[in-house]
């Protein structure tokens, strides 16, 4: 395809006024003024959809007119829905061959722009659509293209591989979505991009969206796209100033302990734990009423009767935990909500708004929580950077800390029963009774009462045993409990060039060569790869983080790189089908073979 200009005119859109369209029309007061179609609107209206962004203003129609789109806009700018809308307004359901490709960066983008698209399609019957991502395994993806699919959301590296096995067939393509491009190219996979391009048909419509505009986005847009229409975008951002901001360094799998010690030792009064999906709003409150927790689940499968009758209870204090999605929180307001807990962290910054938004409301003050696991970090500095506030590292709270705070509330109760001595007038002469009769101390019948109504659970927990130190840590992504659910099929992404040299070193975490082991990769300076390739590639695949990464030196025909020593059977399983360059790397222990005598390049600080 020969390279396009792009128009050196460009639409800014600032989130307030509502903006003009591409086109320089009035601007669209809601979305069905944007040429949508009434199914669409019907499933928008369904999600509390009222006025559309003004990324969504924008794009919308000028998508829908066919003209190919260049978008500026971060993250929480809406603009999810400014390029599904439109796919879905167009789709021919009577045709099998995939007729959209969505391109992100991490599996984690993928599964929740997946997510997206099945909400607005609710009542479009017979659409299918299809996450591709690595880390999952290929039987699923497999048999859904076998059968055929209208929307393809994918990973590059996964993409790839598919193309590579004949798998997924593009020639029938119409639309293709790059989100969030910049990334994508800072975590090497600016060659599978190119190669996924060049093989799809030129009269596809093309739109590009992407935080910055570096070089090579430039030039790939000139390359891959017809005469775009450009535009760009600022989100809003604010969040209350009476709601502290922290955050916890959780792995997946210590999630619901770690939100256990929380409501442990946290003085809340009411609380909202955001999750990502259906599926885990039910999930998370069985395990929390197992705990003895008062539990709820909200989401959209939820019968509004039931929805408003368990947002009754939780005005009324007969409930204090709510388990809810972004969808089913809309437009929840009460008052007596003190904390928000992000069990999963938004991958958004407007999502991260709105969640916290849920408290500190009247005047009150409020906390919000969130999760992080160690490969979420940069969705952390994402949120900080938009919001421009500060959140504030809590450690885990300590078996010492969950006893102490349960004594502490021990006396309270104590104390407040006291203070109504209409109450324990008759229990008053009941223990008398017991002590002249038995001449048993006072002190002791009190402390019978107290463990009978203790009952079987102890009142205190166990000292914490010293931990053990492991060659490899299992933060994995939750693929034990479900594959692909809270991490991103992302690892060191979005650092800058500091932490990429971090990562080679082993500097920031392990010494390099303690607890690690040289691993052989079938790549090499002939494929012209970096540092960063095969660290964001063995991250993604394999679900490694930042400390697993210890020395990597790129030789003629492979390279060698130091992981830990006794990697995980998933792990292998992972990254036997890893591609770097769109060559497998047949990751193997190194024996020491001898080689050509050549001076290895090594990558250090």
């Amino acid at each position: 395809m020969e390279p396009q200009t792009v128009p050196e005119t460009e639409t800014q859109l600032e989130t307030e006024p509502q903006p003009e369209t591409a086109s320089g029309a009035e601007p669209a007061a809601t979305f069905a003024d944007l040429g949508l179609e009434d199914r669409i609107l019907k499933a928008l209206r369904d999600l509390g959809y009222e006025v559309p962004t003004p990324i969504q203003a924008a794009t919308i129609p000028t998508l829908l007119e066919g003209r190919d789109v260049v978008g500026l806009a971060q993250t929480g700018t809406g603009k999810t829905a400014a390029f599904a809308l439109p796919i879905l307004s167009q789709l021919d359901l009577k045709q099998k061959a995939p007729q959209a490709l969505v391109l992100e960066p991490t599996r984690e983008l993928a599964l929740q722009v997946a997510e997206a698209f099945e909400s607005y399609s609710t009542h479009l019957r017979g659409v299918k659509l299809l996450p591709v991502y690595g880390g999952q395994g290929y039987g699923v993806q497999l048999s859904a293209l076998s059968r055929g699919v209208h929307i393809v959301v994918g990973t590059p590296g996964r993409i790839m591989d598919h193309l590579d096995r004949g798998t997924l067939d593009l020639s029938e393509l119409r639309y293709l979505v790059l989100d969030e491009a910049d990334e994508m190219l800072n975590m090497g996979f600016a060659e599978d991009v190119e190669k996924i391009l060049a093989g799809t048909p030129e009269d596809k419509q093309v739109a590009l969206f992407s935080a910055t505009m570096p070089r090579q986005i430039r030039a790939l847009s000139k390359k891959y796209l017809t005469d775009p229409v450009e535009m760009s975008v600022k989100a809003k951002t604010a969040t209350a100033p009476n709601v502290a901001h922290r955050y916890l360094i959780v792995s997946y799998p210590q999630k619901v302990d770690a939100l256990t010690r929380i409501l442990e030792v946290e003085n809340f009064e009411g609380m909202i734990v955001f999750v990502r999906t259906k599926n885990e709003t039910e999930t998370l409150a069985e395990k929390l009423r197992a705990r003895g927790f008062s539990a709820t689940a909200i989401n959209g499968d939820i019968a509004q009767a039931a929805r408003e009758r368990t947002i009754n209870q939780l005005k009324s204090g007969k409930l204090d935990i709510l388990i809810a999605t972004d969808v089913a929180a809309r437009g929840l307001d009460v008052d007596r909500i003190s904390h928000v807990v992000n069990f999963d962290i938004p991958t958004d910054t407007a999502s991260y708004v709105h969640r916290v938004g849920r408290t500190g409301r009247a005047g009150r003050s409020g906390d919000a929580i969130s999760f992080v696991t160690p490969r979420e970090r940069r969705l952390l500095r994402d949120i900080e950077k938009a919001t421009g506030q500060t959140l504030t590292q809590m450690n885990l709270p300590t078996v010492e800390d969950i006893n102490a705070t349960r004594l502490t509330r021990f006396d309270d109760a104590i104390t407040t029963a006291l203070g109504a001595p209409e109450r324990i007038d008759f229990f008053r002469d009941v223990v008398s009774h017991y002590v002249q009769e038995y001449d048993i101390p006072e002190v002791d019948v009190a402390a019978a009462l107290a463990a009978v109504l203790q009952g079987d659970e102890p009142m205190l927990l166990e000292p914490e045993p010293e931990p053990k130190r492991s060659a490899f840590r299992d933060d994995r992504s939750g693929q034990r409990e479900r594959a692909g659910h809270a991490e991103g099929d992302h690892g060191p992404r979005g650092r800058d060039r500091g932490d990429d040299r971090d990562v080679r070193s082993g500097r920031g975490g392990r010494r390099a060569g303690a607890g690690l082991a040289s691993y052989r990769i079938a790549v090499g300076r002939r494929q012209k790869i970096s540092p960063r390739q095969i660290v964001g590639a063995l991250a993604n695949e394999g679900g490694l983080q930042r400390d697993d990464f210890g020395k990597i030196e790129i030789r003629a025909d492979h390279s060698l790189v130091e992981l830990p020593a006794s990697l995980p059977q998933e792990v292998w399983d992972a990254l036997s089908s890893t591609r770097i360059s769109g060559q497998l790397i047949h990751l193997e222990l190194d024996r020491g073979r001898p080689q050509r005598s050549e001076r290895p390049r090594k990558y250090r600080d």
